[in-house]
């Protein structure tokens, strides 16, 4: 026989824990907290959703106000005003064409030199730049996106103005190519579409270093293991990876190239004509808007400024739509 006596476990003395964990004082306290923790998630819902719509609110009423105030012009002019090339206040006949071309010219001659630029700025920050130079020469670029704009139109007018005249459109006018043509004015569309370039490089700059830094180096280690050079380990690992986010870089600069106001109406010109020229100077939505609103008619000049607005907000919709598309087909494509 055993030793040890068995003796039957007392009951009572778990009784009282157990009692104490269902009782009805005990069960009505926890669903209480818990309907409290339900509700203040509720809240919380509620005040980010307000959030999210006031957002929307706000972008459909800036919409509803500039549609309402540029009816006018729309019901004068109709389609005319969309490819009118006349703009004229003394006469009170307005026309968009000027204006768009001048917008989309210089923000494509600032994106043609700001993306190159800015992606090689980004890859020697993140591959090939010394330790020790790294952080300054990043906060330098980062600090030139907190010039203010008119810094920059200052700066084109006075010193890039008179260097492009001297030394930079005298050469591009011996290409010959017809875009070019025409005499060295210094100001103009292509001045404008420089300042803009250097005025994007360090918005672009940054944004792509900050997403190539996203790369794990466990990738980029495997890819040298395996004998990649430092382009080739860009090209197939640093740009799949980060595609999304160059885009969205890309896309930044071309929203303030689009915008730009005060750096574009000191150097393009503000010339309401049509020139095929690059080197003529021109208008733009922005500069229009802030040369003429302050001493519009409010018969028709200031609904087609408001027109123009207008104008503007749908070309930078289309912008960003176009944007949203690419970076969508391009991870299909990527099968993630």
């Amino acid at each position: 026989m055993s030793t040890f006596a068995t003796h039957p476990v007392d009951d009572d003395t778990m009784k009282p824990d157990s009692q104490a964990a269902h009782s009805p004082s005990t069960q009505a306290a926890i669903a209480a907290r818990v309907a409290t923790f339900a509700r203040a998630d509720r809240w919380f819902e509620r005040l980010t959703l307000s959030f999210a719509a006031l957002v929307l609110l706000s972008l459909a009423g800036l919409l509803v106000s500039l549609l309402y105030e540029a009816w006018p012009a729309f019901r004068t002019f109709g389609a005319n005003f969309l490819y009118g090339t006349t703009w004229s206040p003394s006469d009170d006949v307005y026309g968009a064409v000027i204006a768009i071309y001048g917008t989309l010219a210089t923000s494509a001659i600032a994106l043609l030199f700001a993306v190159p630029i800015s992606f090689g700025i980004a890859l020697f920050l993140t591959e090939t730049c010394p330790l020790w130079l790294r952080r300054p020469l990043g906060t330098a670029i980062e600090l030139l996106a907190g010039v203010p704009s008119i810094i920059y139109g200052i700066w084109g007018l006075f010193v890039l103005a008179p260097l492009l005249q001297s030394w930079i459109q005298p050469l591009l006018i011996a290409t010959g190519l017809p875009f070019l043509a025409g005499p060295p004015l210094g100001i103009g569309i292509f001045t404008a579409g420089m300042v803009l370039a250097l005025m994007v490089i360090p918005f672009t700059a940054s944004v792509m270093r900050d997403v190539f830094e996203t790369v794990p180096p466990v990738l980029k280690e495997s890819a040298y293991g395996l004998g990649c050079t430092t382009w080739e380990v860009v090209r197939n690992v640093v740009l799949p990876y980060t595609r999304v986010g160059v885009i969205g870089g890309v896309m930044l600069g071309l929203g303030r190239a689009l915008g730009e106001t005060m750096a574009v109406t000191f150097v393009i010109g503000n010339a309401n004509r049509l020139a095929p020229s690059l080197f003529a100077p021109g208008n733009s939505i922005a500069s229009t808007l802030a040369n003429e609103f302050a001493e519009a008619d409010p018969a028709l000049h200031v609904p087609a400024l408001f027109a123009l607005g207008l104008l503007l907000f749908v070309i930078t919709f289309f912008v960003l739509a176009a944007a949203r598309w690419l970076t969508a087909r391009g991870t299909r494509r990527a099968g993630i």
